[in-house]
């Protein structure tokens, strides 16, 4: 019996599928296509036992397919540019792209032992010219089309870093990478006008059904559609009133305050003239302008002096401040406070001792004030200032005690804003209007390493779009880290050029574009990736959309959505047809893969971390191997670089093989949870794998025909249906399931060799999407034609699926003691014989009659004893 070596066995059949062309994907109008992309990773030097599993699963389709007659489409790639890299050159004195094209050959190097049926010709990095300069083209074709325009706009800005940071790169309040603390600035920027979709974007989410529930509903939340009111305050002063946008109107009998944003044009018409009042300001501008950090911040604030008119009385009158918490490029920039139904607003007004006034109550609740005039409810805290403001959603029907229209009345918020809007356009001081959450996408970075934006800066032309036939505009090689800031804006010559429209000496733009911007295509050029424009309608036609995408859940809002947008201007523009605009036709978000991490303590008790194959673990505790120094668990924890817990699949392939690592990540748990990665799991899935290789080579070399066995024909049509319905489903831990109990079923047959064999090779079809090495070399052994990556999917005859009989376990007094089968149709009395006759009913009854015998019909035999 030969033993299965994964070391020889592995690579020999990845230059075979090589030689072959298996997974070379050409454009063949014949076929059906299927397009099955997992989200491409960023280079970040290595990949580990996670990156194995969203591979693994998107492989486990891409298999299956082809085997099932499509074309398909299963390309690799790189996410290429981006900040780390340029940390790396600062940190290392070495160059972005050096330290970025050297981590992806070490990740293709460690994947393709793996196996991936991966299209690598197609292999492209979003930092390569060849693609960059596609970017830069449809750049200018968006310019042409209005989608992309320059204004003013208030910033994260990372003052160490020196560069623009999304919203989603400020954590804490601090920048992701330099930790410095993030400031607001006002800077001129490049803008994708994504907003205009708003209302595109939010009704298409309804077609995406195969896409899951929760990430359509993060998308809708994202982009914030609602109804509102548009109103102005009158100046006291006879200035400029202060214009409003609120979802909220029938609380305004509640108004408290009026505030604005300390970069609203009032605030800094005030700052020129007031020190004490552009302090404030510059204060309120050291902070970041994500939610989170609004939310979490010390509400602030700084009273103007100003006053304005309520629109309903003239001749109340609501005081001007300036806050903090109010943000310039959300709504108009101006709020009217409402303390009694928003926490927000009530944190500030508690803190400045400023007026609560409650606009309704909950229906049938008594209620009583605190100090500052906030209803309590009777069974809250008795404790002066507790109370929270009360906030019901605007479905709940509420009595309205001071409301805009009139008499108090009992009616939902959404009837009440409905009215009040009414009211408002009836009476000429209000508009209602539908707004959105969703702005516009600010693609400018204040960085190298990303994609020049491709307009040049001239004195007498403005900005003008380079010339296409100038592009790619490249970046220069020789730069220097050693100064923070954009090397760009320091580079002696590289800024420097002719005007394309007049001739004249210009400058190039120095902001680079958003790492955002280059995955929002990525898919599209997959389909083409080597032509001279960024799609080829004839590939485009056939290859979109993506049938199945797959990628994490931390990716569900912005990466989505602006690829959705992408798809969109690529449309307009003429680059996909309109069927790509919603490019992901079905979307499936994984779960992580865990292990546990390995802590000791320094000197200083900070935390030092360790490798799991640094420590060793036994039923006493962990240990460092190397000392013996007692380790603190925790355990399943994300996989993490900077907490050591990463598994490296370079080890798992040098002890046990790729298909080892591919089985296990597919086994252990349905693919939308996490799963945890244990050495005793994969050393569990080796032994099996090296079981099923043993049978198989065992059943190889039976002689014979033998007899047939129409249990193991029928067992190898259910394998068939269930694996197969198991994949379809995403549902490969199923699969496996069917498997192992497959495996079982080959082994106890009696059947002959040719039964065995035929079953066999069918096991090794069913295996390949999952062990495509293993599966391979039990298809040549037992004879099988060619590659089993090119065999047909084996199809399951339903009538082998209908069981005519059925297995009856066998109840005594509720315990389980026996069981038998039986045809489904044999009779009730014929059924209780063959109970009665079995041992351990025998055993049980201990020669003393039943009292009763129950027969439930294909479910159970219950005997009371």
């Amino acid at each position: 019996m030969s033993r299965y070596d994964a070391r020889s066995i592995e690579p020999k059949w990845q230059k075979a599928w090589d030689e072959a062309g298996t997974f070379k994907a050409v454009r063949d109008p014949a076929k059906p296509k299927y397009y099955v992309l997992e989200m491409f990773p960023y280079p970040s030097g290595r990949i580990h036992i996670g990156h194995v599993r969203n591979y693994t699963m998107g492989d486990v389709i891409a298999r299956y397919k082809l085997a099932t007659g499509h074309n398909v489409l299963h390309p690799m790639g790189f996410d290429a540019f981006g900040m780390p890299a340029e940390n790396a050159a600062m940190a290392s004195g070495g160059h972005p792209k050096d330290w970025t094209y050297g981590n992806i050959d070490t990740m293709v190097a460690q994947m393709k032992p793996l196996g991936f049926g991966l299209d690598w010709s197609r292999m492209f990095a979003t930092c390569d010219p060849e693609y960059y300069g596609q970017q830069q083209s449809m750049f200018i074709d968006f310019m042409e089309k209005g989608l992309v325009y320059r204004k003013n706009a208030v910033v994260n800005w990372d003052p160490v870093d020196m560069t623009v940071l999304a919203n989603e790169q400020v954590i804490d309040g601090k920048g992701w990478r330099s930790g410095a603390e993030v400031e607001r600035r006002e800077l001129t920027q490049w803008f994708f006008k994504i907003s205009d979709f708003s209302e595109e974007l939010l009704d298409a989410l309804d077609g995406l059904e195969n896409w899951p529930d929760k990430v359509r509903l993060m998308q809708a939340n994202w982009i914030g559609k609602s109804r509102g009111l548009r109103f102005g305050f009158d100046r006291v002063d006879g200035g400029e009133a202060i214009e409003v946008f609120t979802t909220r109107p029938d609380t305004l009998m509640g108004a408290s305050f009026i505030g604005i944003s300390p970069d609203h044009p009032i605030a800094k018409e005030l700052e020129a003239a007031n020190p004490e009042i552009a302090a404030f300001n510059a204060r309120c501008r050291k902070g970041g302008t994500t939610a989170e950090a609004i939310e979490t911040a010390e509400k602030l604030g700084m009273d103007t002096g100003l006053k304005v008119k309520h629109p309903l009385d003239p001749s109340w009158e609501l005081p001007v401040w300036i806050a903090n918490f109010i943000l310039m490029d959300y709504g108009t920039g101006a709020i009217f406070g409402c303390p009694a139904h928003d926490q927000r607003d009530l944190d500030f007004c508690r803190k400045y001792d400023l007026p609560v006034i409650d606009t309704f109550s909950s229906l049938g609740v008594e209620r009583k004030s605190d100090k500052h005039g906030l209803p309590v409810s009777l069974d809250s805290s008795p404790e002066l200032g507790s109370a929270d403001a009360y906030v019901p959603p605007k479905t709940e029907r509420v009595v309205y005690t001071k409301p805009v229209f009139g008499a108090p009345r009992e009616m939902t918020g959404e009837q009440a804003v409905e009215e009040t809007i009414n009211i408002a356009e009836k009476q000429g001081w209000g508009v209602g209007l539908t707004q959105y959450r969703l702005r516009d996408w600010g693609l400018s970075r204040q960085r190298y390493w990303g994609c020049p934006i491709p307009v040049v800066h001239c004195e007498a032309c403005g900005v003008v779009p380079e010339k296409k036939e100038n592009l790619p505009v490249r970046l220069p090689d020789d730069v220097s880290f050693d100064q923070p800031g954009n090397p760009l804006d320091r580079h002696p010559s590289w800024a420097a050029t002719d005007c394309p429209k007049c001739g004249k000496p210009a400058r190039r733009e120095t902001d680079t574009m958003d790492t955002f911007v280059d995955s929002s295509w990525y898919f599209a050029r997959f389909t083409a990736p080597h032509a001279d424009t960024p799609t080829v309608a004839e590939d485009v036609d056939y290859w979109m959309n993506v049938d199945q995408y797959i990628g994490g859940i931390e990716h569900a809002i912005l990466h989505l959505l602006y690829s959705r947008f992408f798809a969109r201007a690529m449309h307009i523009c003429g680059h996909l047809p309109k069927k790509a605009i919603e490019p992901f036709n079905a979307l499936f978000t994984q779960g992580m893969v865990t292990h546990a991490i390995y802590v000791t303590r320094d000197d200083n008790d900070r935390p030092v971390y360790h490798f799991p194959e640094d420590v060793e673990v036994t039923e006493s505790g962990a240990r460092l191997g190397a000392t013996g120094e007692a380790v603190e668990v925790i355990p399943s924890a994300k996989m993490s670089k900077s907490k050591k817990n990463v598994v490296d699949p370079e080890d798992i392939i040098r002890d046990y093989g790729a298909d080892t690592a591919r089985w296990f990540v597919m086994s252990d748990s349905p693919p939308e949870r996490d799963v945890e990665w244990t050495a005793a799991g994969a050393e569990a899935a080796a032994k099996h794998l090296s079981r099923v290789w043993r049978m198989a080579d065992e059943i190889a070399g039976m002689a014979g025909a033998g007899e047939g066995d129409d249990d193991l024909l029928r067992a190898t049509h259910k394998a068939i249906a269930e694996v197969t319905a198991g994949i379809e489903g995403f549902q490969f831990n199923s699969s496996i399931a069917k498997l192992y109990a497959f495996a079982n079923t080959i082994q106890k047959s009696k059947a002959g060799a040719e039964a065995k064999q035929a079953a066999m090779r069918v096991m090794a079809q069913l295996m390949s999407p999952m062990t495509p090495h293993l599966a391979e070399e039990m298809w040549a052994r037992l004879g099988g034609a060619g590659l089993v990556a090119n065999a047909d999917w084996p199809k399951a005859d339903p009538a082998m699926l209908v069981d005519d009989s059925v297995t009856l376990p066998i109840q005594v007094n509720g315990k389980r003691r026996d069981e038998i089968t039986v045809p489904k149709d044999m009779p009730k009395d014929e059924v209780e014989a063959l109970a009665m006759a079995t041992a351990g009913v025998q055993r049980a009854l201990d020669g003393k009659p039943p009292k009763k015998v129950i027969v439930v019909p294909g479910r159970i035999v219950n005997v009371v004893a």
